[in-house]
């Protein structure tokens, strides 16, 4: 299939997380029930920022199923969760059920929380051809192009048939829990938030196509709504033509 890549380019960091903000309130206009996989990172907490600010009474978070695409095995209360710095930007200044919560428990064992959490995603998220297919992910990538937690060094993982896997960061060794590629490229939309200049060689590459890009495992990401959204500051997109 042929993906689409809708690009968004904004001024600076915070002006990418204003315009991914409303692009998303607009986006679950008219919905009743939505599967959402959140991303950790900076950008994230600029969004997460202002949903909390300007948009925690436009969205009815009561049938918004929130979920991470991927999470840092540690507790929810250290300074590296990705739970945890949602829960403080955002969740807890919102009106959502706390049965729509849904979080990786990084404090557990990594095996059998990918295991467990894999299961949390089948029963709660729609699936069609047997696999979950959520409503939206939201993506950031990292200057190695690696996307959720799957790294250039695991690239099997793009094809891995569990729902969720057990990654390893290449230079801290830490593990972390990340939803496997098939199950990213189920999903009906995928938007990327990508801000900074250390992005933009990939961001080059991996947009333009160029030679050496299927190396980069956000290359590879190709949903099944057939748009990938990029929601990038100028900085992230400097080198594109």
């Amino acid at each position: 299939m042929e993906i689409h890549n809708d690009r968004h380019i904004y001024s600076d960091n915070p002006a990418v997380a204003a315009a991914f903000a409303e692009w998303l309130v607009n986006w679950l206009k008219g919905r009743s029930r939505t599967t959402i996989a959140l991303s950790g990172g900076s950008t994230p907490k600029l969004l997460f920022q202002v949903l909390a600010k300007q948009y925690a009474d436009q969205i009815d978070w009561s049938g918004i199923h929130l979920f991470w695409g991927d999470e840092r095995c540690v507790s929810p209360d250290h300074a590296d969760s990705n739970f945890g710095m949602t829960k403080a930007l955002l969740l807890d200044h919102i009106d959502i059920p706390a049965a729509n919560i849904h979080r990786v428990l990084g404090e557990e064992d990594p095996a059998s929380e990918a295991v467990r959490y894999g299961q949390e995603i089948l029963s709660t998220v729609s699936a069609v051809d047997g696999l979950p297919a959520f409503d939206l992910i939201i993506l950031g990538m990292g200057g190695d192009g690696h996307t959720a937690s799957i790294f250039p060094h695991e690239m099997h993982l793009l094809q891995d048939a569990a729902i969720c896997a057990v990654a390893t960061h290449p230079e801290s060794g830490q593990n972390r829990i990340t939803i496997n590629g098939p199950v990213l490229n189920h999903a009906y939309q995928v938007a990327f938030l990508v801000t900074g200049a250390s992005k933009a060689e990939k961001v080059q590459i991996i947009l333009g196509k160029q030679a050496g890009h299927e190396a980069y495992p956000a290359a590879h990401i190709k949903p099944a709504g057939g748009i990938t959204y990029w929601f990038l500051d100028e900085a992230a997109a400097s080198l594109l033509s």
